[in-house]
């Protein structure tokens, strides 16, 4: 954690600032470090973002972070020297933030934004619908494809030509879920169901119906039933009374009489929450008074749903609400609508990475990346394969070596040069064991050039990542600053931070050099007692005056008590304190009127008084004391020899006119 902490650190001061326009002498050399020259751009891009708030640059905060730039670039000469940037782990850590940063470039923007327009416009608008659903595998065959469609569209015309949608649906449908209710799958919104069938919906007027639908699940007959403004989202508390599928008569009347019995203690003026601890079934959520997640339209059975948005004040309850689960009351506890486009963007992109229309943002990347890329495709090189692909590549078994002969070029993007045996590894390494009836030379060929697509098509992404450096600055200059941060973090780490924790010798030999640096103030040596009662408050504070003048100690004195009655008199603290600690205490210890070997009253609801055993005058801190403060100037002291020693073994010359240019 530590390290991703500074890491994090460094890399924002090391971002790139994209707000500022370049000057046409970016490439002009500012630093030279022996060999190695640094470009105005570079130190300007870095300079600006870390000092957003400056209107205008001044010599001096220039001068100042060009001193601190300078050792940065240091450190990360010296760690590349070390051989840092070689290790394996700084290798692969570098590849994890490339793949990161490389993702906003990877995706076609444009179809991203419309995405997010229709989602957000669909967002504003619940939909009914009823269905009827004609299962398929996604690797059904072409015949068993054709055979699904035909039996939807057969459907689709029935419903055209006037019978009972519903009818159908319970008669026909393979969806055990809503064929019981006659296809009726209620309210729904966008992102709550498959794109495809969404889509579909979304493009119906109402009773209208829609040809088959194609989605994962299989072929849809869709009905568009009722089209509302979305009503956002509820949080509602609720009561409920569990009914088993199984239940029953006697059982299902039980719990009908118990859900009316707590509807009766609500009308009586009964608290909700504490009427959900007791007697609901729902047990996660009785324990925070019934209360249960935001949700949106298509998140609860229709009868829950409608319950829950038909109630418009807070604080109000429904009627006894039946569902598939049993019984319920329902509180509203709030409500909120659907927000603005702005509220509501950042959420729906996070969704949308999630969801399947994501596809359209890469098939359009990889369609513009094939036509900049002159992608050429061998056709007769791909058929090669269809010779060599049997059933083995459903099974699980199949191997490169089948293909041993296939060594041609299959396709070129760009330079680069893709062969049949790259093909034939990738789908060795990619297979897995799918089932699949009638795999006739028809599937083979389909799957051999749906495993195409997918092996080109994560070669023209890597091909574009590839490249990424050289097309965009902005992301060649993030990445070189990861790399140097990375670098950065390591050395310093070495050199500094864990060395100074783990040099106990060189941090003792500081400590000892400046341990006038770490003082303990005027500090108080005060004891907190608590009494019994208030009877006994006069009594307890004459008793701790006696016997402390007497000599004996605060221990003591507790003992004595004790033996008398186990409640008389304990000792709540034991400590000292610094002015500035407690402010209560500072008013006493630290006020010159007041005596020593005092007591003084400072809480008499809690019967707490205090006894000032003694003061003590300032006094250097032991370094188990100050181990914190001593480590982190060490640390310092390290990092400033480190640098000293760094500047002193490298010619460092900077380009004054360079310098002078930077406004």
């Amino acid at each position: 954690m530590t390290r991703l902490i500074n890491l994090t650190g460094m890399i924002m001061l090391l971002s790139v600032a994209t707000t500022f326009g370049q000057t046409n002498d970016d490439d002009a050399t500012l630093l030279t470090i022996d060999n190695a020259k640094i470009t105005k751009g570079e130190f300007v891009r870095i300079y600006k973002k870390n000092n957003t708030k400056d209107t205008q640059i001044d010599n001096k905060s220039l001068n100042d972070y060009l001193e601190l730039f300078i050792n940065f670039k240091l450190k990360v000469l010296e760690a590349e020297k070390l051989g840092l940037d070689t290790a394996e782990s700084f290798k692969k850590e570098l590849a994890g933030y490339r793949k990161q940063l490389a993702i906003p470039y990877l995706v076609d923007k444009d179809v991203d934004e419309k995405l997010l327009k229709e989602a957000y416009e669909r967002k504003k608008i619940a939909l009914r619908a009823s269905h009827i659903l004609i299962k398929l595998n996604d690797n059904a065959t072409p015949q068993d494809t054709l055979v699904a469609y035909n039996k939807a569209l057969d459907l689709y015309n029935k419903a055209k030509a006037g019978e009972d949608f519903g009818k159908l649906a319970k008669e026909n449908s393979e969806d055990e879920t809503t064929k019981n209710t006659l296809g009726d799958i209620s309210y729904f919104s966008v992102l709550s169901t498959v794109y495809p069938f969404e889509t579909a919906a979304y493009n119906l007027k109402i009773n209208e119906i829609s040809m088959p639908v194609r989605t994962a699940f299989g072929y849809h007959v869709i009905k568009l039933t009722e089209k509302i403004t979305n009503p956002g989202e509820v949080k509602v508390a609720h009561i409920m009374v569990l009914v088993p599928k199984d239940a029953k008569p006697e059982d299902v009347k039980k719990a009908e009489e118990k859900i009316n019995e707590v509807y009766t203690k609500l009308q009586a003026g009964g608290d909700f929450g504490k009427l959900a601890i007791e007697f609901s079934d729902d047990k996660s959520s009785a324990k925070k008074g019934g209360e249960l997640p935001w949700f949106g339209t298509g998140r609860m059975v229709p009868e829950f749903e409608s319950a829950a948005f038909g109630l418009k004040n807070q604080g109000e309850y429904s009627k006894p609400v039946r569902t598939a689960f049993g019984w319920h009351i329902l509180k509203k506890v709030d409500s909120k609508p659907v927000g603005t486009y702005e509220e509501v963007k950042s959420d729906l992109q996070t969704k949308l990475t999630k969801d399947s229309r994501a596809q359209q943002s890469r098939i359009s990347l990889i369609g513009r990346l094939k036509k900049e890329y002159n992608f050429k495709l061998n056709e007769k090189q791909l058929a090669e394969f269809y010779k060599v692909a049997d059933t083995s590549l459903f099974s699980g078994n199949w191997k490169a070596e089948k293909a041993a002969l296939l060594t041609k070029p299959l396709y070129t993007l760009g330079d680069s040069t893709y062969n049949q045996k790259q093909f034939a590894n990738y789908l060795e390494n990619t297979r897995k064991k799918t089932k699949v009836e009638n795999a006739n030379q028809a599937v083979l060929t389909m799957h051999i050039n749906d495993q195409f697509n997918k092996f080109s098509e994560e070669k023209i992404i890597a091909y574009e990542e590839a490249r990424l450096d050289n097309k965009y600055p902005q992301f060649r200059y993030l990445m070189n600053e990861y790399h140097d941060g990375i670098l950065l973090f390591d050395l310093t780490d070495k050199m500094v931070w864990s060395k100074a924790v783990k040099d106990s010798i060189g941090l003792k030999e500081f400590y000892e050099k400046n341990k006038n640096s770490y003082m303990w103030e005027k500090r108080a040596d005060v004891t907190i007692f608590q009494y019994a009662n208030d009877k006994a408050k006069d009594e307890t504070i004459k008793l701790i005056e006696k016997k402390v003048s007497k000599g004996y100690s605060n221990e003591d004195i507790v003992k004595m008590e004790t033996k008398k009655d186990s409640s008389a008199l304990i000792i709540i603290e034991n400590k000292l304190y610094q002015k500035g600690d407690n402010t209560s205490i500072d008013k006493i210890a630290f006020n010159a009127e007041n005596a020593l070997n005092k007591t003084y009253d400072i809480n008499a609801e809690k019967h707490q008084i205090l006894y000032i055993n003694k003061m003590i005058e300032p006094q250097v801190k032991s370094l188990p004391e100050a181990k914190g403060l001593a480590t982190a100037d060490y640390q310092a002291f390290l990092e400033k020899n480190w640098i000293s020693e760094l500047r002193s073994k490298h010619t460092i010359t900077v380009n004054k006119e360079v310098l002078s240019t930077i406004k």
